[in-house]
């Protein structure tokens, strides 16, 4: 494995945000506010990356399909949260998709598409509840929807992209790596919460 390769690794590892601890909000640049929100919380970070990995290691449809159920139920969650909808259990809902995202990675686990979408799709739902509740009340909220769904896609993104880096390579044992270390970080955001 290359020295690149280990080093991406560990730099997605090592962000040392604390979970949940968004700040920043600038309701004067509600897109760009948006858009950095969830890049100030690793759980949301890591899930997004590890969301568009799962997808690439599916392959066909689910390099689409499971970021776009993210992107899609996330916004769905965001405008309940908004709409003032009482939302059980968000931070364990959120660390939970991070630990079972990097076990799926971990595991090289193969669903079918609607299942494995479905997971996904119910994880975002608490993620956007949680984007929902931190929405600085004098934002608007349809440019901040837009920002953070935005980063979703990027993040997205980079998790397939990282499938594609680490092809010339043993991209099943990278991705197993890369999965276990994903549901560790889950663990010690669970154990720190």
């Amino acid at each position: 494995m290359r020295k690149s390769h280990f080093l991406m690794i560990a730099a997605l590892s090592s962000f040392t945000s604390v979970v949940f601890a968004h700040s920043g909000h600038d309701v004067s640049m509600p897109f760009l506010s948006g858009f950095l929100h969830p890049l100030m919380g690793f759980d949301h970070l890591i899930a997004m990356f590890a969301v568009g990995l799962w997808g690439a290691r599916l392959g066909g449809k689910a390099i689409f399909v499971a970021p776009i159920a993210f992107v899609v139920t996330m916004l769905i969650g965001f405008n309940l949260a908004i709409a003032g909808m009482s939302i059980p259990y968000v931070e364990q809902g959120i660390i939970a998709s991070v630990i079972f995202l990097g076990l799926v990675l971990a595991f090289s686990t193969r669903l079918p598409l609607v299942f494995s979408s479905g997971l996904v799709a119910v994880f975002a739902f608490f993620h956007g509840a949680a984007h929902g509740m931190e929405l600085p009340s004098d934002a608007h909220a349809t440019s901040f929807a837009m920002g953070f769904a935005a980063a979703s896609i990027a993040f997205h993104l980079i998790g397939v992209t990282f499938n594609k880096a680490i092809t010339p390579l043993n991209q099943k044992l990278v991705s197993r790596l890369t999965g276990s270390l994903i549901a560790l970080s889950g663990v010690f955001l669970a154990i720190g919460a």
